[in-house]
């Protein structure tokens, strides 16, 4: 048996509780709303580190990579708070969850991801669309922050 070849059941028998709830808030039809699916990817990404966590075809390394995402996402110490903030509060959540997804789909056959994946289309997609959405918003910050850093003479107070 040749090791780089995995087989996966992609439509797993059971029915996990998240799935049922996602099909109730998202509706049943294929075409679904795109602002559900936008509001479900986070909990979806989500969902996805705690599957990937428990499978035991995925390497110590990676599950370190999706423990530190998914520990961001359930600390209640936040860059932008969701109690301060509201619903802006969960960017950087998606920035973190996005970011190790990315991150772990280095070590990880991606038929393993898409068997797990919760949500609608394919994950690998949904992951490098936040991904991408990601890093252009850290980009955009930086791009702002930057040169007010490097304008200001070493020593100058702000006033």
């Amino acid at each position: 048996m040749d090791p780089s070849r995995i087989t996966i059941d992609l439509q797993p028998q059971e029915s996990h509780l998240y799935d049922r709830l996602r099909a109730k808030i998202a509706g049943r039809r294929e075409t679904g709303s795109v602002w559900s699916d936008v509001l479900l990817l986070l909990p979806d990404l989500t969902v996805l580190l705690v599957r990937l966590l428990r499978e035991a075809k995925v390497p110590t390394g990676a599950k370190a990579i999706a423990l530190f995402g998914l520990g961001y996402v359930l600390s209640p110490i936040d860059l932008v708070p969701e109690l301060v903030f509201g619903p802006i509060g969960l960017i950087d959540d998606l920035l973190v969850v996005a970011a190790a997804l990315s991150r772990l789909l280095n070590y990880v056959h991606p038929d393993l991801v898409r068997s797990h994946w919760p949500g609608r289309g394919d994950a690998l997609e949904a992951i490098r669309e936040a991904s991408e959405w990601a890093e252009g918003q850290v980009r955009a910050g930086l791009k702002r922050v930057l040169p007010r850093l490097w304008s200001r003479p070493p020593g100058a107070r702000k006033s």
